[in-house]
C-alpha cells in the first residue's frame, strides 16, 4: 500500500489506517486500557499523541505507566481556570511525560481586537474553532493516532463510538482506551495511583472547559450540563 508524506515524516496512507482501525476495533473491543495503550505504542510509537483536558488526568497517568514516550498535548486556550493550569503543572512534576502546551494562532487579546471581546458569548462555535479545533487539527497532521479520554458514561450521545475508529476528516486513528470505564473504575484508579485531579471537579464542575463557558452543575444533573449552558451546544468540535 502507498504512503503519504507530511513534512519530513512519512505517514501511513488513509487506506492503511482504515484497515488498521477496522481490525483494531474488533480485536481491542474488550481489551484493558493498558493493553490498548500498549498496542498503540507498538503500532505507532511517537506518531501517537494524547490530548489531555487536565480535569482528571488518569489517562495521562496510565500512559506514563505503560508508554511514557507518547507525547501529551494540552490545549491552552487562554481561557482556562487557574486550577486547570495548576493541574497540568502537577501532572508534569509527577510524571516523565512530554507535555506540550498547544496555543491558538492568536492570543485572547489579539482575538478580541479582531473579533470583539467575549467572542465565546456571541459565537461560541467560532471561538472553539479558533482556540481548540484549528490548533489541534494543525498539530494532528503530524501524527497517525490520536488518543482521547472519551468515555461512554459521560457522553451518552457518543454511545456508538468504538474504542478505535478512523477519523475521516483528520486522517488519523482515534483511540479511546478508557471508553468503557465507569465512574467507579475511574475513581478507583485515581485513588489507587494518587492521580492529579483538577480540584474544581470536587466543587461542582464534573466537566471542565474554558472558564467563561463552564458553570457549576447541580447534583444529579448531566455532568456536561455546565458546558456552554443555555447556548444549545455540547461539543467544542474536536470529537465531531
Amino acid at each position: 500500500m502507498s504512503t503519504v508524506t507530511h513534512g519530513t515524516a512519512t505517514r501511513r496512507s488513509p487506506e492503511e489506517l482504515r484497515i488498521l482501525a477496522r481490525y483494531a476495533a474488533v480485536d481491542l473491543a474488550g481489551a484493558q486500557a493498558a493493553d490498548i495503550i500498549r498496542w498503540t505504542w507498538n503500532t505507532f510509537g511517537t506518531k501517537a499523541v494524547l490530548t489531555q483536558s487536565m480535569a482528571n488526568t488518569a489517562l495521562a497517568y496510565l500512559i506514563n505507566q505503560v508508554a511514557p514516550e507518547i507525547p501529551v498535548v494540552f490545549l491552552d486556550t487562554g481561557y482556562h481556570f487557574p486550577e486547570t493550569i495548576e493541574t497540568r503543572d502537577a501532572l508534569q512534576a509527577r510524571t516523565s511525560l512530554n507535555i506540550i502546551s498547544l496555543t491558538p494562532k492568536q492570543t485572547v487579546t489579539e482575538q478580541d481586537a479582531e473579533f470583539g471581546a467575549n467572542l465565546w458569548e456571541r459565537d461560541p462555535d467560532l471561538c472553539c474553532k479558533m482556540r481548540k479545533v484549528e490548533p489541534m487539527e494543525n498539530l494532528i497532521h503530524g501524527y497517525e493516532a490520536w488518543i482521547t479520554g472519551m468515555r461512554h458514561e459521560t457522553a451518552p450521545h457518543r454511545a456508538a463510538v468504538p474504542v478505535v475508529q478512523f477519523d475521516e476528516s483528520r486522517g488519523v486513528l482515534k483511540i479511546a482506551p478508557i471508553l468503557h470505564w465507569s465512574e467507579a473504575q475511574l475513581l478507583r484508579y485515581t485513588m489507587e495511583n494518587d492521580v492529579p485531579v483538577n480540584p474544581l471537579m470536587y466543587d461542582g464542575y464534573p466537566s471542565i472547559g474554558c472558564a467563561p463557558c463552564t458553570k457549576r452543575v447541580a447534583p444529579g444533573d448531566d455532568p456536561r450540563a455546565g458546558r456552554w449552558a443555555g447556548q444549545g451546544k455540547n461539543e467544542c468540535g474536536l470529537h465531531t
